[in-house]
């Protein structure tokens, strides 16, 4: 098995000293009695926007169940501000964009501002009557992902971008400070993935959020995270995006050899659309 850069860089190091947000020790997760997570360790801290990468079927979901509290761990330890998953003092700290969010039964009628305002909910406060607090929570979250002249628009009628703004402005409206985003891109056009990537570095760099996001995209995550880990099974790359390994180097991370051995060609130049670097993230295992 090859390993890549697996000791962060010394400024990485610095950030590490700031706020800890998440801190994965020695993780072992298990699902229907098969291995899918194995000896993880993973630090992130506050203000960091991170890149999840990895073929189908290598934990990637696992990894952020996990740090959601959904599933157990086998092994290891898993601390999130501090404390267990989902532990009543980091209520509302964790913001969960899950890979179907954005996709709603055409019957499902709710306006933007309605499945914002869901945001807010919480066991404490489900049954309260909504006050001044709670709109000013909407409103806001609603301006920073740019939908607040469609707040009265039916979420039917928006665009695959636009429900993804809308799932993130629901996330933002309680206040999380941790955003999970399990494949946001999936199913939206060039522009409405470029408009969303600059939404999500503009809530890093000004609302100082921590983002955790999982894409088979890795031309947009590599022009637009920090940092970005390799996860198959065990982590087998952690460092900065301009350091993340060419195709060569990734097919040696999965243990696939060349199967025409060493021999020499003459080289060739060859372009390579987004769609053709994103197969290597997306075929079966």
């Amino acid at each position: 098995m090859v390993v890549l850069n697996m000791q962060p860089p010394a400024d990485m190091q610095l950030m590490k000293q700031a706020t800890s947000i998440l801190d994965i020790k020695d993780l072992t997760v298990s699902r229907s009695g098969k291995v899918v997570l194995s000896e993880v360790d993973l630090q992130i801290s506050k203000g960091e926007f991170i890149g999840l990468v990895g073929p189908n079927g290598s934990g990637k979901s696992t990894l952020l169940l996990t740090i959601l509290g959904v599933l157990k761990a086998q092994h290891g330890t898993i601390e999130v501000y501090g404390q267990k998953p989902m532990s009543r003092s980091i209520l509302g700290k964790i913001g969960w964009v899950s890979q179907a969010a954005a996709v709603m039964p055409k019957s499902v009628r709710i306006t933007v501002r309605e499945l914002v305002q869901l945001g807010t909910l919480n066991s404490r406060n489900m049954f309260w009557r909504r006050r001044g607090a709670h709109r000013e929570k909407v409103d806001s979250a609603m301006q920073m992902v740019g939908l607040e002249d469609l707040a009265d628009h039916d979420i039917s009628r928006l665009s695959g971008g636009q429900r993804q703004r809308a799932v993130i402005g629901r996330a933002l409206a309680s206040e999380a400070e941790f955003i999970l985003l399990d494949e946001p891109l999936v199913g939206i056009d060039r522009e409405s993935r470029n408009s969303l990537l600059m939404l999500l570095d503009k809530l890093c760099h000004d609302e100082n959020k921590t983002i955790l996001m999982v894409s088979h995209d890795l031309s947009a995550i590599r022009q637009t995270a920090h940092r970005m880990i390799y996860l198959e099974e065990s982590i087998r790359f952690d460092g900065h995006t301009d350091e993340f390994p060419d195709l060569t180097s990734l097919a040696g991370l999965r243990g696939i050899e060349p199967v025409h051995g060493h021999k020499s060609h003459a080289p060739k130049t060859i372009v390579l659309e987004d769609s053709d670097v994103d197969d290597a993230f997306t075929e079966e295992e």
